[in-house]
């Protein structure tokens, strides 16, 4: 519980940025999510802190898709490069694989050397449990859903994997873990649209995957 919120529910600071999305239903996810309170911010907001409250959250979720690696006085790169100091989860969800592709901090979180990418809209995926007995995935059956795909390189050995799939428009790996300095880190690579916002395995997927890195799970 951080002085600031007082709460024992897991703070998220979910941040977007360079990349549209559907409002209603994303909302709509993050509220449905048991012991999460989710604080949506654009990046410039979540960089400015004019609360102070950077540091406090439980873990920071990005959902941003800057292209750009910031200048290295720039303001940006400053509250970035301050993430995995602490024991702060981090969450890279869907999009946010793809930001930053020449920046060699935010592979270094990832764990995909080579990010370079192709993307298939209104894909059905099925997905498979690669680790059944892992706090995020323990009890899940495999699931078919609807989503963005993304071509790319796979996670490294350096990584936990927990979703896969073997659709021949995605990449293979779909979730895993893993640490960057002090922090747990979590991605997964769902979550363009409301179709797989309103996925009840989507969800508890994402749920658990921010209490495990907040190290709730």
């Amino acid at each position: 519980m951080s002085d600031l919120f007082h709460t024992d529910r897991v703070t998220v600071a979910v941040v977007t940025g360079q990349h549209p999305f559907e409002v209603p239903g994303f909302h709509l996810c993050f509220r449905s999510l048991p012991d999460v309170d989710y604080y949506p911010q654009h990046m410039e907001d979540y960089v400015a802190d004019v609360a102070q409250a950077r540091q406090q959250y439980d873990v920071v979720l990005f959902y941003n898709f800057h292209q750009q690696t910031p200048e290295p006085e720039a303001a940006m790169r400053k509250a970035l490069e301050g993430i995995g100091e602490t024991r702060q989860g981090i969450v890279v969800l869907h999009h946010a694989l793809l930001a930053f592709p020449g920046w060699q901090l935010w592979t270094d979180i990832m764990g995909i050397p080579d990010r370079r990418f192709g993307f298939y809209h209104d894909e059905r995926v099925y997905t498979e449990i690669a680790d059944t007995e892992h706090p995020i995935t323990q009890g899940l059956s495999p699931w078919e859903m609807v989503d963005e795909t993304y071509t790319m390189n796979d996670a490294g050995e350096d990584s936990h994997i927990l979703l896969t799939t073997n659709h021949p428009r995605s990449m293979h790996t779909l979730a895993w873990t893993r640490q960057y300095r002090n922090a747990r880190v979590f991605c997964y690579e769902g979550g363009h649209d409301n179709q797989t916002y309103s996925d009840p395995s989507f969800r508890t997927v994402l749920g658990r995957g921010i209490l495990w890195a907040a190290g709730r799970l």
